[in-house]
């Protein structure tokens, strides 16, 4: 094994290097009107922490904003602008363990 493979990390194993401050607050609000006219839901699956998960039971895309790594792709993929995202409070949101 070379070091370039050693050096190569999983998502997870760069996630698990974060740590969350979670606002009391969601910082990510979802327009559910908009939100059911999409067939296709690219928020769940670009979103590299699963912060949306679409439930067919309910019909409705649960937000779980705490998890948020600010990337801010969901809100560039989706195609309805159902996603109001705005950065978490000061003081809250993704922190880097080691910092």
């Amino acid at each position: 094994m070379n070091n370039k493979e050693k050096n190569k990390k999983s998502i997870q194993d760069k996630l698990s290097n974060l740590k969350y401050n979670a606002n009391s607050e969601a910082h990510l609000k979802v327009d559910i009107k908009k939100c059911l006219k999409c067939t296709s839901k690219p928020c769940t699956f670009i979103c590299p922490a699963g912060v949306y998960e679409y439930r067919d039971d309910i019909n409705e895309i649960l937000v779980q904003y705490e998890n948020c790594l600010e990337c801010g792709a969901c809100k560039v993929v989706c195609p309805y602008n159902s996603i109001d995202w705005q950065y978490p409070k000061s003081g809250c949101g993704i922190i880097l363990k080691n910092s």
